[in-house]
């Protein structure tokens, strides 16, 4: 079984559009609204699940490394942030 098989049509929408969303005009949560019906946080909770997936690194491995990088650095300075916190009064 291919990777695209394995993956929904919708998976497959969400990845093409991450890949290209730097292209189009407005806001991306605008966009997310009108080209994939679905609320941004909807959007973000899929995307999230969906990156963890082997199916979507095959798929896409550009775009699956660069959100999982972005989320791991996000991740990491949320961690980091209360660390340093906790050592000042």
């Amino acid at each position: 079984m291919s990777s695209t098989a394995s993956l929904s049509a919708q998976a497959c929408a969400l990845l093409d559009f991450e890949r290209e969303a730097w292209t189009f005009e407005g806001s991306k949560e605008l966009n997310i609204r009108t080209r994939l019906d679905m609320s941004p946080t909807k959007y973000y909770r899929v995307m999230s699940a969906l990156i963890d997936q082997q199916a979507a690194f095959e798929y896409d491995p550009l775009t699956t490394m660069r959100l999982r990088k972005s989320r791991d650095e996000r991740r990491r300075t949320r961690i980091e942030g209360r660390r340093v916190d906790r050592g000042h009064p």
